[in-house]
């Protein structure tokens, strides 16, 4: 039984040190592509809600427009910016007053 447990526990390292090093490795491959490319970087059009709370845990949401966010065009987020296919992705933009 103890063996199991050691081998179950072995396993369980190495997937997780796989996992860790797939995860530096795409990493670096994404951050090596976004610099090879020349930083390049885009603009998203999303749209902008502000939240208002009101009485009885009811909330009001008032639409504020659109405007243009500076993006990455990367997997990860690159140059401080997020990737372009996740602002794309969510681009209504909710804020709390």
């Amino acid at each position: 039984m103890r063996g199991r447990k050691r081998n179950l526990r072995r396993w369980l390292l190495d997937a997780l040190v796989a996992l860790a090093a797939l995860f530096v490795a795409t990493y670096a491959g994404d951050w090596a592509l976004f610099s090879l490319r020349g930083s390049p970087l885009s603009t998203v059009s999303v749209n902008r809600y502000i939240t208002i709370p009101l009485k009885g845990n009811k909330k009001e949401y008032d639409y504020l427009g659109t405007s243009d966010q500076p993006c990455s065009r990367s997997l990860f987020p690159q140059a401080g910016q997020s990737p372009c296919w996740q602002l794309r992705r969510n681009s209504n933009q909710g804020m709390t007053n």
